[in-house]
Order: structure tokens, then sequence, then C-alpha cells
């Protein structure tokens, strides 16, 4: 077992409609984490995935599909339990999701003792549905907490209203993650959940101030804006494409950005807190092009790094 980064997170089957096709829906792997897992290793890193799948037949798809795509799963357990199951109608503005996942196997994700990653992992990621439920929600903190100064933690709320019971105790559960991470990637509706009203810039620095090195956050297809300690803010672009669907677009682009901070070496806080801008700016490209390319395909389909890379170079060109 050999991977570079981890993600920590739900395994689901997303069904997906478009808005006025009455009951017609077509079954897609998902799962913002393990979306984040595809888009990792087909941008080129070796990626590993933690969850718990059924034994059911979505979780034998599910494994498949994570194997047919190069992640490991020597730490994915296994549960009688059933498979979360997710519908998505999709409208012309934005994604509306209905969850079922009560008593499902990735909610009940509690290992005893907690995994241990490899020596060679450098990044792990997490966030997610798998925090609005027990025991999965206080088990992915403690395993986040034990990775404390072994690995570079991005932490990306990805709320998904529907899903949030408790408003007040998810904030709080957030504000502890965001105490762990280094690496603090959210968009601006997670931004309006954890603190509304605030200006995103003013959210920002109140963020730098709980732990992270970094934050980032997105605004679809307006871009992003990077936050760090003692620089002005650094915003990014994504290329022009012809938009198809956004789903996985946000976990593209997290799992864009360590690749390519890999790519520039970042291995541990203090390289990440000393990347110069350039290089970040080189960091948000690569990333805000990956996230891109997923959109001008149907479903969380994310690009390989020879798409990404062909599509910067004829920005250079053109």
């Amino acid at each position: 077992m050999s991977f570079r980064i981890a993600f920590v997170g739900e395994a689901l089957i997303d069904f997906t409609a478009m808005a006025g096709s009455g009951l017609q829906f077509q079954g897609h792997v998902g799962g913002a984490l393990l979306n984040g897992a595809v888009a990792a290793v087909r941008l080129g890193q070796a990626v590993g995935y933690l969850t718990q799948l059924s034994t059911d037949l979505f979780g034998e798809r599910l494994l498949a599909h994570l194997q047919a795509n190069g992640i490991a799963t020597d730490l994915v357990l296994r549960s009688a339990a059933p498979s979360t199951l997710a519908f998505v109608e999709r409208t012309a503005q934005t994604n509306r999701y209905a969850f079922y996942m009560q008593g499902t196997a990735d909610t009940l994700w509690a290992p005893d003792p907690l995994p241990q990653l490899p020596d060679g992992c450098r990044w792990l990621h997490y966030g997610s549905n798998l925090l609005t439920r027990e025991p999965s929600g206080q088990r992915v903190l403690d395993f986040v907490r034990a990775q404390r100064g072994r690995v570079l933690r991005v932490f990306d709320p990805n709320a998904r209203p529907s899903l949030i019971e408790d408003l007040a105790a998810w904030r709080a559960r957030c504000e502890e993650c965001v105490a762990e991470c280094e690496l603090l990637k959210l968009s601006d509706e997670d931004c309006a959940l954890l603190r509304p009203g605030q200006p995103l810039d003013d959210a920002a620095q109140a963020w730098l101030q709980a732990g992270p090195r970094a934050v980032l956050i997105t605004r679809g297809g307006d871009g992003a804006t990077l936050y760090r300690p003692g620089h002005a803010p650094l915003a990014v672009r994504p290329p022009p494409v012809q938009v198809v669907d956004t789903i996985g677009a946000g976990d593209t682009f997290g799992a864009g950005l360590s690749v390519a901070l890999l790519g520039q070496g970042v291995q541990d806080a203090d390289a990440l807190a000393a990347l110069a801008t350039e290089a970040w700016s080189q960091v948000l490209r690569f990333a805000a092009t990956a996230a891109a390319l997923n959109c001008a395909r149907e479903g969380a389909d994310p690009p390989r790094r020879m798409a990404v890379e062909a599509l910067q170079h004829q920005a250079l060109i053109g």
C-alpha cells in the first residue's frame, strides 16, 4: 500500500435527472471526496481512499469504480448496512439534492483502532457529508487530529443544506475541522452557511486566525481567491468552456490543489506557508483548468492531466 494523497469521506450513488423529466433517473458513482480522489489520480498522483462500503450491489459498484480508477482500497471497510443514495435534480441555476443516508455503511464508519496512512502519504482531504452524521462525523475528526504534523490536511465543508439537521452543531463541527487543517477550501455558498452576512474577505481573514496556513474561497464560474497571512488576496478565473454540468467541479478543484502543490514540492506546513506567489498562481491555474474541464462533461467526470496541460498550453498561445 503506497499513495501520496488520501481522501476520507462518503461513497454513494447519485441518481440524476434533468428538471421536468419526471422520475427518469440515471445512476452515477458519487460523493464529494470520492470524486476528488478520482480527480487526483487522473491528474497524476497516487491516491488512497478511506470509507466504509456496503456489501450490497451499489457497494460493489463503488468498490469496482475506485479500483478501475487505480485508487488504493486497502483501507476501505465493508459493512452489511445499505449504501447511501442521492437523487439530484439539475436546474439552470443549481443542483437540488435528496439524500437517503440513515444508517448507511459510510455514515457508520468508525474504525477502532484508527487506520494508519502509509509513510509516503503527504496530503489528506476531508469534509462533506460524513460530518453531518454519527458515528462517522466524530471519527473522521479523530482521524484528522491523529494526522497532525504527519500530513497536510485539506478541509472542504462542501455543505448540503438538506443534510444539516442541527445548523449550530454543524457550524461548531466545521470550526473544529477548520482548526485542524493547513489548507481550507470552501465555496461562497459554504461561507454563507457558516458565517451568514459576513463579507468573504472578512470570513477568510477570521479563518486564517484559527489555524489554516491558507484559505481558498471558490465562486463557481467567477473563479477563486486565495488568502494568506501577510499577502494580498490572489484571484484566478477559470478558462472559458462550454458548461454541460457543474457536478464535481469543486471536488476536482480541490484535488487539483493538492496535486499541483505536490508538484511544487509542498510536503509540509512550512513549505505551504513559504510558497511564493508565482508558484501559487501556477497551482491555482492548474486547479481551475481541471475544474473547468470537468464542467464540460456530464456528471462528475474529472479530466486527465494531459487534457489539463493541453488547455493551459492553448491558453498561453491563444
